[in-house]
């Protein structure tokens, strides 16, 4: 289910929650919402709103932190191979070919991270070839003539290495890490909140236009974790132009 589709479907769930805790209002005793029984109510609300606003606000940082750090590896990853790419270029003419290979493979790396937008363009990913292969064995196949290609030969290698080292920890990262749990907790504690804030008091155009804003506020709320949570798809994707113009 994408991130517009569950939060599309947690603002049906608690507005329908809403509805129902206006219509069961006229049908409740008047004692029940008022005097200590409203006293109660209100305290009971606030201990559940609080717990909502805390597990909300628990999700928002994981998935943030999580999508600054899959952020940090692509940058990461650019920088890498714009370094690769200058060491070779220091090396001399004959790691030319090694440029021009690792130039050629950009590509398909980024069609190997950004899985989605490559199947939406019909690119047949190949699951078992990793893209910089080619690069590494030209690397190991160089044959340094001087101590300036030694250091430099010894240093392409690192960084190669560092380079899959990124490259596996970016693939690593969870297509979805959001538990369903947390999330289907949070709707029902939201549609016991706003089932009886519409229950505590009569029906009237304001109440309803204000509960129906904070509905809305709170399943884009939803949205947006959702969407945190899917940094290579969706709407908040990370970009992969750094990474396409790293060698232009």
């Amino acid at each position: 289910m994408s991130p517009i589709q569950f939060a599309a479907l947690a603002f049906a769930c608690i507005i329908a929650s809403a509805a129902a805790g206006a219509l069961l209002r006229p049908r409740l005793p008047e004692h029940h919402v008022s005097g200590d029984s409203k006293d109660v109510i209100k305290l009971s609300i606030a201990l559940v709103a609080t717990m909502s606003a805390l597990v909300l606000a628990l999700l928002f940082a994981s998935t943030r932190t999580t999508f600054e750090r899959t952020s940090g590896l692509v940058s990461r990853l650019t920088a890498e191979i714009t370094e690769l790419d200058r060491v070779l270029k220091h090396y001399g003419p004959e790691a030319d070919p090694v440029r021009a290979a690792l130039r050629a493979e950009i590509q398909p790396m980024i069609d190997s991270i950004w899985r989605e937008e490559a199947v939406a363009r019909g690119v047949k990913l190949d699951e078992g070839k990793a893209p910089e292969e080619q690069v590494l064995y030209m690397l190991q196949d160089l044959q340094p003539a001087n101590a300036k290609q030694r250091a430099l030969h010894v240093r392409a290698i690192q960084i190669s290495a560092d380079l899959q080292q990124t490259q596996i920890a970016l693939f690593a990262q969870p297509a979805d890490s959001i538990s369903n749990t947390f999330l289907i907790v949070l709707i029902v504690w939201l549609m016991f909140i706003f089932g009886v804030f519409s229950m505590s008091a009569p029906a009237n155009p304001t109440m309803f236009v204000v509960i129906a804003t904070c509905i809305l506020s709170a399943s884009a709320a939803f949205y947006l974790i959702l969407e945190l949570g899917i940094p290579f798809g969706g709407l908040m994707q990370l970009s992969n132009e750094p990474l396409r113009n790293a060698l232009k």
